[in-house]
């Protein structure tokens, strides 16, 4: 997959996560977009550490499943960090 098409892959995927995560997570829709792409690498990551599944189709629905649940990955631990920050201040 070419990096425009995982830069979409990832933006399109932090969309999804923020509409199925519940809350609110700090930094706003750009910070969640960015996020997203973060996330897309780190589940293509796992995806293929763990289940040695070909990630390079950008129309896979295995690619978008993984990209998406490493996406709500990433913003949940983005939650948990940020909700920290507010509550010492």
């Amino acid at each position: 997959m070419s990096f425009l098409a995982f830069l979409i892959l990832g933006l399109i995927a932090g969309a999804i996560a923020k509409l199925i995560l519940p809350g609110r997570q700090g930094g706003g829709w750009l910070v969640t977009l960015l996020l997203g792409v973060v996330g897309a690498l780190l589940g293509g990551w796992l995806g293929g550490l763990l289940f040695n599944a070909p990630l390079e189709d950008f129309w896979s629905i295995q690619t978008w499943i993984v990209a998406i649940v490493g996406a709500i990955i990433v913003l949940l631990i983005w939650g948990l960090l940020t909700g920290r920050r507010s509550r010492r201040a």
